[in-house]
């Protein structure tokens, strides 16, 4: 299973689901980020956390713990 997490810098990927439950998975989503989303990793902070994405022509940094719940391909 591959996680935003370990998707390296540059890389676009397609979102699969989102895992995870509650007000964090409702958050996930507001944001944007929904099943079959392209998603464009563009930076990550020297120690891994946040990351910072392009996701529907807009820039947002996410935590580690929440770029875990989203399973990509």
């Amino acid at each position: 299973m591959k996680t935003l997490r370990n998707v390296k810098i540059g890389d676009t990927v397609k979102v699969v689901r989102l895992d995870g439950a509650g007000p964090v998975k409702r958050r996930i989503m507001d944001m944007g980020i929904t099943k079959g989303t392209e998603i464009y990793v563009r930076k990550v902070a020297p120690l891994g956390d946040p990351i910072e994405v392009t996701v529907r022509g807009y820039e947002l940094s996410l935590r580690k713990a929440d770029s875990e719940m989203i399973v990509v391909e």
